[in-house]
């Protein structure tokens, strides 16, 4: 029965019939409000991880390294506010929008987003560090190298520091963890600045940053001739 039941399921939402439910499809199994909560963002991404940390920092309020429900509510509201979809939301709706979005972000169902759940809700256009310069294919230019420092030093002060060193540190993260959480993220920054800060000032410079890249480049290469 319940073979049949998921061959059902599948059958009428997984549209594109590559066995998985996306976004988009899971989305016709929401309720109209939850369903544009969960697609806003998705056609509305951030324009880099370095907005995502700001924002992270705004909601978890109580810097416990987490988005616990009461700040999820607070983070759904705003985002009701901005789509300008609704003003005024009552307290009732509003957890009602909160468990839902829980029970689809939520993976280790402990009542909270930690970093790596929060990412999927509130998604940035593009991890530019996945790009396939950085995979060994071609050689790492100056050039490349300028462009990914521009997009993390969005102050433009010459170095990347704070929420854009977090930014940053959470793009290089993904490349090698699916689940990671705040200390995850703590521990590399603690590695990474171990490793390259040396004038131990607590941020990267462009210096230091083409040697993270210069890092990760010749990882790559050295994996895909391993392959």
């Amino acid at each position: 029965m319940l073979t049949e039941l998921k061959a059902c399921f599948m059958e009428a939402y997984d549209d594109n019939q590559d066995g998985k439910i996306d976004i988009r499809e899971l989305a016709q199994l929401l309720p109209m409000e939850e369903n544009f909560l969960l697609l806003f963002r998705f056609d509305n991404p951030l324009e880099s991880s370095v907005e995502f940390m700001k924002i992270w920092r705004e909601y978890d309020t109580d810097g416990s390294g987490y988005i616990e429900a009461d700040e999820l509510k607070n983070f759904l509201r705003d985002l009701l506010k901005e789509a300008k979809k609704i003003n005024d939301v009552s307290e009732d709706k509003l957890i009602e929008y909160t468990d839902t979005m829980l029970q689809v972000f939520d993976a280790n169902k402990d009542g909270r987003l930690q970093l790596s759940e929060m990412a999927k809700l509130l998604p940035v256009k593009e991890n530019f560090l996945c790009r396939q310069v950085f995979k060994g294919a071609t050689k790492l230019t100056k050039d490349d190298i300028e462009r990914v420092f521009a997009l993390y030093d969005r102050d433009n002060n010459g170095t990347i520091e704070n929420e854009e060193l977090r930014g940053f540190l959470k793009d290089l993260l993904e490349l090698v963890k699916k689940d990671y959480d705040a200390q995850d993220l703590l521990d590399f920054e603690e590695t990474i600045l171990r490793g390259v800060d040396y004038n131990q000032d607590g941020k990267i410079n462009k210096k230091e940053l083409t040697m993270i890249l210069l890092a990760i480049s010749k990882h790559n290469q050295e994996e895909e001739s391993s392959a």
